[in-house]
């Protein structure tokens, strides 16, 4: 009789590019995204979870080719739905979800989303191919007004997560005033164009020097490799570079130096006249230009965006893995988007939003001391006696009908010593004791494990015996007492 073939054990390991979080780093992500929405829902958008599931057609330029389906999303085919993949953003669903249910909801509509992401992408270092997005848009306001409102929002909920004014800048462009430079440079064809743009989104990496080379004939490369340029002419690179680095100490000055440099175009005039009214509103809600700045070096998503476009830059320094000084960049965007609701119904369909980087957030605040550390455990309730389980159990409730977070120690309780070991791990400030005689006594032990920590480590015995860590009470005096302890 043949032998069956034994089945090799499942190794325990994450797939590549996923990462597991565990309770610290699942509280404070879940504290920060609680604050956001608190910021969101007072400015009147409203909540929307949609399917992590969409269709590819849904999903738009996302759409898996032949030769790899699975390109840019996690996808397969369905044999009722064709091809579906898990979604890649919040905003493609977005624009399904108003495209579906547009007769049942207000317009304008104003929604927020938070939730997971994924992208068939190649991970690296602190890149995933699953990660949060926390979004929040406004579907159906052509007026410019609904972009101001963003900004604002956007700088209130940076503070209220923890973030001071001062140490972040909401800066603003609009792709009409890039248009308006391309018309004045004689940049028409789309693909220029768009090499055009994707040279002066460089501008940070390689300096103005890098861009002048890659905007002309082209440069050599750290590696040594040359690099062809866009091919244009000494006039054209001075217009877009001028464009560039048109930031002026004041946004009026700003506003001025690019109407120089787009000359009679129509578009880009009226692309300065929407940044000039998002200036006035914002100015006129109590925001000021250490907050929130017109900054035409802000080019990435222009390629996207069909009006404003805005970016959340964070302020302050902090070291990289090398110990050197750098800002700590980006931390969300967002901008104007009209095209994309059309796919679906051939009407134009005015939209603006942003987009919150959760990741980078969260390590921006950690930089700044507002979340993380680890945070205490549950009181734990230790079991001296099996039989008297129910009466553990009682304990327990008593403290949770009190809004303390505790638990009855479940394993095996023969080793009292492993309880209190379970204890410290598990980081709980008090620990319950009670046994035969505590309850023929009608009295509890209640361990401040805290203190008995910097009691062993640095107390005299005259402070230990001033301060005991261990303390017997009354049974009935349980959670006043675990009370006191906590500081409650």
């Amino acid at each position: 009789m043949a032998k069956t073939k034994k089945q090799p054990r499942p190794k325990a390991q994450t797939p590549k590019g996923f990462r597991d979080y565990f309770g610290a780093e699942v509280r404070d992500r879940a504290l920060m995204l609680e604050r956001i929405a608190a910021v969101y829902h007072r400015y009147g958008f409203d909540a929307l979870e949609s399917s992590a599931v969409e269709t590819v057609e849904a999903l738009g330029k996302f759409l898996p080719d032949v030769d790899r389906p699975n390109e840019g999303v996690f996808a397969w085919e369905d044999d009722a739905e064709g091809w579906v993949a898990l979604r890649y953003d919040l905003t493609a669903p977005l624009a399904r979800v108003y495209a579906q249910h547009r007769h049942d909801l207000p317009l304008p509509y104003r929604r927020y989303a938070m939730g997971p992401v994924w992208r068939n992408e190649k991970p690296g270092p602190g890149r995933f191919r699953q990660f949060y997005q926390c979004d929040a848009d406004t579907v159906g306001a052509a007026s410019v007004a609904a972009d101001a409102e963003i900004c604002a929002m956007l700088a209130d909920t940076l503070e209220e997560v923890g973030i001071p004014r001062g140490d972040y800048l909401i800066r603003v462009n609009n792709r009409k005033v890039l248009n308006g430079v391309l018309e004045a440079m004689g940049v028409s064809d789309e693909a220029q164009a768009a090499d055009v743009l994707r040279t002066i989104d460089k501008f940070d990496k390689v300096g103005e020097a890098g861009v002048r080379e890659l905007l002309g004939k082209g440069r050599l490369d750290a590696s040594g490799a040359y690099i062809d340029g866009v091919g244009l002419s000494d006039a054209q690179i001075e217009l877009a570079v001028g464009y560039v680095t048109a930031r002026r100490e004041t946004d009026t000055k700003t506003l001025e130096r690019l109407g120089e440099l787009i000359g009679e175009s129509d578009v880009g005039h009226e692309g300065i006249g929407e940044l000039m009214e998002i200036c006035d509103l914002c100015f006129c809600l109590g925001y000021g230009d250490d907050q929130i700045i017109v900054d035409p070096s802000v080019v990435r998503g222009l390629g996207y965006y069909t009006g404003p476009v805005f970016e959340a830059e964070l302020t302050f320094d902090i070291l990289d893995e090398k110990g050197r000084k750098r800002q700590f960049g980006s931390v969300a965007g967002g901008g104007r988007y009209d095209d994309l609701v059309k796919r679906f119904t051939g009407q134009e369909v005015p939209a603006t939003g942003v987009s919150i980087g959760v990741d980078r957030l969260l390590a921006a605040l950690r930089e700044k001391g507002r979340v993380g550390g680890e945070a205490p455990g549950p009181v734990v309730v230790t079991v001296m006696d099996r039989a008297r389980m129910a009466d553990y159990q009682q304990m327990v409730a008593e403290l949770r009908g009190a809004g303390i977070r505790a638990e009855v120690y479940l394993g095996n309780p023969k080793n009292f010593g492993n309880q209190l070991k379970y204890a410290d791990k598990r980081g709980s400030p008090v620990a319950v004791i009670a046994g035969a005689e505590e309850f023929d006594a009608g009295k509890v032990q209640i361990k401040d494990l805290v203190l008995g920590a910097q009691i062993a480590e640095n107390a005299t015995l005259e402070e230990w015996k001033d301060r005991p860590s261990q303390v017997e009470v009354p049974r009935a005096d349980l959670v006043a007492r675990v009370r006191e302890m906590l500081g409650q």
